[in-house]
């Protein structure tokens, strides 16, 4: 690498643009040896940058883009504080007690008007979970030991749409994942099937408020009553934990009168992901308990080098304050009303989507109208391309919308999802229309030599059936086409059917 400075009348002559300066590739591997101006780095950074996706145009994902200005500004701030610093920064940890508190009467946890509430900020969805999920491990072990009974063999029952975040806790913590099955039409947890499920060793069912694939709200309700026969029949006490990432913060003020959180008494813990429609960028989720019973006194920390006693419960240490304060920002410029009048411009807008995808006629929705507000569709004929291609062809758009397959036992089916956030207009809406429709007739038009060449070099390597002769000709039928791109595209896409989030 090679810095140049040019001096003219003593001064340095600085520049807008890294190239002026730099005149060889930067190293990838190795630190530099030398330093560079200032105005350079940020240059080359940010011109880097320009190569990313536009985050308001990321349709993948549930995490908020775009926050007030006010916002911001108390996040720059405060970008300086690490948040552990409880005894040099006590109005942060006052304000994180204040969000707890908050989101504890927000899901009706029994506690008094003014009594303090079980729960923690976390760094997402992600860490609430783990910590959930060793709450409920530690107690079921106490227990199980208490009774002379072996405790070496904990489970989960879950559903197999769950995000990877459950995978990762029972691989990081030594817990069995026992997950329900999917079926083509029905892509959330069975209850009954779940409860089926549970043995003397599962430590808790995990319930979904807002399924990542299809935005689809869990029965918790049925599931409490159909686990509370079963322990009743065999004397165990499984208790039920709510993963409402995604639907924490939208099921209490647009379906109020549904049950699904604490005042099901099965329901010990919930997570919840600030950092989607709690309306905060990314890196605040929380987790809270029904009652102190539900967490595990071995479980927290006492430190006292930092000035006074404090207790901990989380899997890491350091962590900035600003997704902290940003919560609270929102939670008291917003306010109930507010939220509940941002969910539902979310759901008005997913609903001019839906009816504008439906209107194509190509695409057979695969959400529900009530759940997280998003949607999800598959191609009614894929014969010809699949939502892979159509997904690809979008980013020439800017839009980044992502494709996946189904969980086993329906990953036949493949889709399309679209997240509608409060940053994803009507006319977004309608403009996302106008590109699919564009998208799909650049397809139909490609000749389908051109469309199927992939799939025929890779049917032609994997199979030998069907080849008939005349002149190395494929004689295969509609149906024995459709299968080979399915199954081309699942290859394609084999790393990515739980990847969205």
């Amino acid at each position: 690498m090679v810095i140049t400075t040019t001096k003219t009348s003593q001064e340095n002559v600085h520049s807008t643009f890294a190239s002026r300066y730099v005149r060889a590739p930067l190293p990838r591997f190795q630190m530099p040896p030398n330093s560079m101006p200032k105005e350079a780095a940020y240059q080359i950074v940010n011109d880097e940058l320009m190569l990313d996706g536009n985050p308001r145009l990321n349709l993948a994902s549930f995490v908020t883009t775009w926050m007030e200005p006010e916002c911001d500004k108390l996040i720059m701030s405060s970008i300086n504080k690490n948040y552990v610093d409880m005894d040099e920064y006590p109005v942060t940890t006052e304000l994180q007690n204040r969000c707890v508190n908050m989101i504890a009467h927000l899901f009706h946890a029994p506690v008094g008007d003014n009594e303090a509430a079980i729960g923690v900020g976390t760094v997402g969805s992600s860490e609430a979970i783990m910590l959930a999920g060793l709450a409920f491990k530690r107690k079921w072990q106490a227990k199980r030991k208490a009774e002379g009974k072996p405790f070496d063999k904990p489970n989960i029952v879950t559903g197999a749409n769950v995000q990877v975040c459950w995978e990762k806790f029972a691989r990081y913590f030594e817990v069995e994942l026992k997950e329900v099955k999917l079926m083509e039409g029905y892509y959330v947890m069975d209850p009954a099937k779940a409860v089926e499920m549970v043995d003397e060793n599962t430590i808790c069912v995990a319930a979904i408020l807002g399924s990542t694939l299809t935005g689809e709200f869990e029965d918790v309700k049925l599931l409490n009553t159909l686990l509370t026969e079963k322990n009743k029949e065999t004397g165990w006490d499984t208790p039920i934990h709510v993963d409402a990432a995604s639907g924490g913060f939208i099921a209490p003020f647009l379906y109020p009168d549904l049950e699904w959180d604490f005042r099901l008494p099965l329901v010990k813990s919930i997570n919840v992901s600030g950092h989607k429609y709690g309306l905060v960028y990314a890196g605040v989720g929380w987790v809270v308990w029904r009652s102190t019973d539900d967490l595990p006194d071995e479980l927290v920390f006492h430190i006292n080098y930092l000035g006074s006693d404090q207790p901990t419960f989380t899997l890491n240490f350091s962590k900035g304050s600003s997704q902290i304060i940003s919560q609270y920002y929102q939670f008291i410029r917003l306010g109930f009303e507010g939220y509940k009048n941002i969910m539902e411009n979310c759901m008005v807008n997913a609903k001019v989507l839906k009816e504008g995808i439906e209107k194509t006629g190509r695409f057979d929705i695969v959400s529900k109208d009530v759940g997280v507000p998003l949607v999800a569709f598959s191609l009614k004929d894929s014969t010809r391309y699949t939502v892979f291609q159509i997904a690809e062809s979008l980013r020439r758009f800017g839009w980044i919308i992502p494709a996946y397959t189904m969980p086993p036992n329906a990953e036949r089916i493949a889709v399309l999802r679209v997240v509608v956030r409060e940053d994803f207009s009507h006319s977004l809406a309608q403009r996302l229309v106008s590109d699919i429709e564009k998208v799909m007739k650049e397809l139909d038009d490609l000749p389908p030599r051109a469309i199927m060449k992939a799939v025929h070099v890779a049917a032609v390597a994997d199979e030998t059936e069907g080849y008939k002769g005349n002149g190395g000709h494929l004689k295969k039928s509609v149906t024995d086409t459709q299968r080979e791109v399915a199954s081309y595209w699942r290859r394609v896409v084999k790393e990515k059917t739980s990847g969205v989030c």
